[in-house]
């Protein structure tokens, strides 16, 4: 077999692959790093004794990114304040007319994945995003059949019963939302984000405690109004901060540059014409490669 057999069959699915790496790790330096494993390992297979690439490799890259879920978990229980996935910076044509592919890669739906163990998490992305079969994700993740649909019940309704009803949002409404908003939180104008922000808005910010944040989620228009006109007003206004607007896990986001480096990813969640939650990841870590252009599909 030639190498560039394997590769052309790797690059033709690697979008695939790299979004079940990342809804099951919830980043995306770990997901290069799962796919970069694999395909070394691809590399080594004789072709001839594959009879389907796509099941292949979704059973071997689901197989890595569980391993590095499990040599992750330390980390994650010593982790400082909340822990957020990494932000995703993403053409939204990709995701934008797959309403399934668009929710599954959501912010709200990421942080709900992290509520399931590895297990449950691996065989709710497998079955109920991209569609495998259950004997395919039973060999994925070493259990019977009959555990998996079970293991696929339990996952089902853990995330059913906890997540808001999904919406597209129009994107003029989007842009309206959004100027709306950067114009109110730089100006400081309180009441004009009062009226932008859903009464139990909540503001999560990551910052793996190496820069400052809260450490604790704030709940409450009045309060994450606060917090936004301390921010963005107070202390950004006069500094030399540059915000960014782009599309982060096929929500609308914005980037705050100071010079070259970047302080923070901020994520906007709308529902029903309000802005109902805030992700801020300000972890260095989470965010050295935000702004490499990435790929999803199923």
């Amino acid at each position: 077999m030639t190498t560039d057999g394997h590769a052309e069959r790797f690059t033709l699915l690697r979008p695939l692959l790299f979004t079940i790496a990342y809804e099951i790790l919830g980043s995306a330096t770990e997901s290069d790093d799962v796919l970069q494993d694999s395909y070394l390992r691809w590399a080594q297979v004789d072709l001839t004794t594959v009879r389907d690439t796509k099941s292949y490799l979704a059973r071997l890259v689901t197989r890595q990114a569980l391993n590095a879920v499990r040599a992750g978990t330390r980390r994650r229980e010593d982790y400082i304040g909340p822990w957020l996935p990494e932000p995703l910076l993403v053409d939204e044509r990709d995701a934008s007319a797959d309403l399934v592919l668009a929710e599954s890669v959501s912010m709200a739906m990421l942080v709900l994945l992290e509520t399931l163990t590895p297990d449950e998490r691996a065989v709710f992305v497998l079955r109920e995003v991209f569609g495998f079969r259950y004997d395919e994700i039973a060999a994925t993740v070493g259990k019977s059949v009959m555990t998996v649909r079970q293991v696929a019940h339990r996952a089902r309704s853990h995330v059913h019963s906890r997540r808001r009803r999904f919406e597209p949002v129009d994107p003029a409404e989007i842009a309206r939302i959004t100027q709306q908003f950067m114009a109110a939180a730089t100006t400081g104008d309180t009441a004009g984000l009062l009226s932008l922000l859903a009464p139990d808005a909540t503001w999560i910010a990551d910052s793996g405690g190496k820069v400052t944040a809260a450490r604790r989620p704030v709940t409450g228009a009045e309060k994450v109004a606060a917090v936004l006109v301390n921010l963005f007003h107070t202390r950004w206004q006069t500094s030399d901060i540059r915000i960014e607007m782009v599309n982060c896990n096929n929500t609308p986001a914005m980037i705050a540059h100071r010079g070259n480096l970047i302080e923070g990813v901020f994520l906007i969640e709308i529902f029903a014409g309000k802005i109902t939650n805030f992700y801020a990841i300000r972890n260095p870590d989470k965010i050295a490669t935000v702004n490499v252009l990435r790929r999803i599909s199923r």
